[in-house]
């Protein structure tokens, strides 16, 4: 299996902005969250959520880790 980059979110506490804390990879989603609670636990955290890189799609970004490359699809 090939493991998947997950970006991880995270607020401290309810109404906070939610903040860009890392990134974990693993095989799949449910692996994801516990990757990352165990990972990311010296806070205290009201939220955590963790997404799928390939997922997120950028507004503005011509370069960096999220930047469209000529073999993506569109």
């Amino acid at each position: 299996m090939i493991e998947i980059t997950y970006d991880v979110f995270a607020r401290k506490k309810r109404g906070d902005t939610l903040h860009h804390i890392g990134y974990v990879d693993a095989l799949d989603d449910e692996t994801a969250k516990v990757y990352a609670w165990t990972t990311y636990d010296e806070e205290n955290w009201f939220e955590m959520c963790v997404v799928r890189r390939s997922q997120i799609i950028p507004v503005n970004r011509d370069e960096g880790p999220f930047a469209k490359t000529s073999g993506d699809a569109a």
